[in-house]
C-alpha cells in the first residue's frame, strides 16, 4: 500500500489549524495537530517515521516555536522532517532566525490558500525526493560493497590456487613432499589456533601462505637442494639464499596471503637467540608468522625422512624442541606446542 502524506500542524490557536487542514485536504493528506510545543515533541517521538511535514506556530506558550525547532533539529531521528514556520511576525530578524535553526521555509498569517498548497507541496517533493535519493544511495552502497566482497573473496581463491599450484612445482625441484606442506600447514594453523594475540584470521593466513616457506628453493641449483651428504660452507651459504630469493619474489606483492608468504619465506629460519639467517633477527623481532613457522617446520621435518637422513623417534623430537626454547624457538610457542602435543603428533603421523 502506497505511503499517505502525513503534516504535522503545530498551533496554539486551534482555529489556525483548522483554516491550514480545510486548505490541504484538497490534496488528501492525512492530518495531526497539538496546540502546545511539548505535546507535539511528544508526538513526533512516538510517530517519528509517520511525518513528512511540520507546519510550526513561533508564538506560543511554553516551548515557543524556535524552541520546538531547536529540539527536533537537535534529534537525531527527526531532523530530517521539513519544518515550515507559521508566523505573524513578519520581521527580517525573526525569519532569519528560524531558517538558521532548521526550517525550510515560512509562511505568513493569514494563510493564502494557493501559497500554502504551492509550498507545502513543494517541501513534501523535496523530501520524498530526498528519501528516494537516500534509499538508492543505500541500495548502490550495499551494491558495491557486494560487489567488493565477491571480488575479494574471488581475489583471495585466486591466491590461494597460485600458492599451491607453486608448492607442487617446488615439489617437483626439492626434497619437499606435498605432505609435508600439507602438515606444516596445519601445524602453523593449529599453534596460530592456541597463541592467545592471534584471530581465525591469522589461522587462516598461516594455513594458506605457510606452504610457500620454501618457495625459493627452486632457486637453489638442483646438486646441492639434493646433495645427501653434509654441505661445504659454501654450498650451504648458497642453501641459505632460498630465504631472501624468496622474499624479493613476494615482497612486491599488495594482497594479504602473498605478504605473508614473503615474511614466512624470508624467516622462518631465523632462531630466538639471533644466530639463525639469513638477517639474525632476535626474539620478536621474528614475525610471528615467522616464528610459528620455523617450529612448524622442524618438527615434521624431524618426524619423516629426507634424502640426508631417517625419521627421528618422536620422544627425540620432542626432547629437541624442549632443549632449544628460548634458544632456536620461541618459548611461549614452545609452551603452547608442549600443552598441546597430542593434537600434533595426530598431525605428524595421521594412520
Amino acid at each position: 500500500m502506497a505511503h499517505k502524506t502525513h503534516i504535522l500542524i503545530i498551533d496554539d490557536v486551534v482555529e489556525n489549524i483548522q483554516v491550514a487542514m480545510n486548505i490541504l485536504k484538497e490534496d488528501g493528506y492525512d492530518f495531526s495537530f497539538a496546540t502546545q510545543g511539548a505535546e507535539a515533541l511528544t508526538l513526533i517521538d512516538q510517530n517519528t517515521d509517520q511525518f513528512d511535514l511540520i507546519l510550526l506556530d513561533i508564538m506560543m506558550p511554553g516551548l515557543n516555536g524556535f524552541e520546538v525547532c531547536q529540539k527536533i533539529k537537535n534529534d537525531q531521528n527527526s531532523r530530517e522532517i521539513p519544518i515550515i514556520f507559521l508566523t505573524a511576525k513578519v520581521d527580517v530578524d525573526a525569519i532569519t532566525q528560524g531558517l538558521t535553526i532548521g526550517a525550510v521555509d515560512y509562511i505568513v498569517k493569514p494563510f493564502h490558500g494557493d501559497e500554502l498548497l504551492a509550498r507545502v507541496r513543494t517541501h513534501i517533493q523535496l523530501f520524498e525526493a530526498k528519501k528516494l535519493l537516500k534509499q538508492n544511495n543505500i541500495a548502490l552502497e550495499t551494491k558495491v560493497n557486494l560487489e567488493q566482497t565477491r571480488l575479494l573473496t574471488e581475489l583471495e581463491g585466486n591466491q590461494k590456487e597460485m600458492i599451491w599450484m607453486l608448492t607442487e612445482l617446488m615439489e617437483s625441484t626439492s626434497d619437499e613432499t606435498g605432505k609435508h606442506i600439507r602438515r606444516v600447514a596445519e601445524i602453523s594453523s593449529l599453534l596460530a589456533h592456541y597463541h592467545p594475540a592471534l584471530s581465525k584470521e591469522d589461522e587462516e593466513t598461516l594455513f594458506h601462505a605457510s606452504p610457500m616457506h620454501d618457495i625459493g628453493k627452486m632457486t637453489v641449483p638442483h646438486h646441492i637442494l639434493h646433495k645427501p651428504g653434509r654441505y661445504t660452507e659454501e654450498e650451504f651459504n648458497i642453501m641459505k639464499d632460498h630465504t631472501s630469493n624468496a622474499y624479493r619474489l613476494l615482497c612486491c606483492s599488495k594482497r594479504k596471503l602473498m605478504k605473508a608468504a614473503a615474511i614466512i619465506a624470508h624467516e622462518h629460519h631465523e632462531k630466538w637467540n639471533g644466530k639463525g639467517y639469513p638477517r639474525q633477527l632476535k626474539g620478536a623481532a621474528i614475525h610471528i608468522y615467522g616464528r610459528i613457522v620455523a617450529l612448524a617446520d622442524v618438527f615434521d621435518a624431524l618426524t619423516h625422512r629426507r634424502c640426508y637422513k631417517d625419521a627421528w623417534n618422536i620422544e627425540d623430537v620432542l626432547n629437541y624442541i624442549k632443549g632449544h626454547k628460548g634458544t632456536q624457538f620461541d618459548p611461549e610457542l614452545v609452551d603452547i606446542f608442549m600443552e598441546h602435543v597430542d593434537e600434533f603428533k595426530i598431525i605428524a603421523n595421521p594412520n
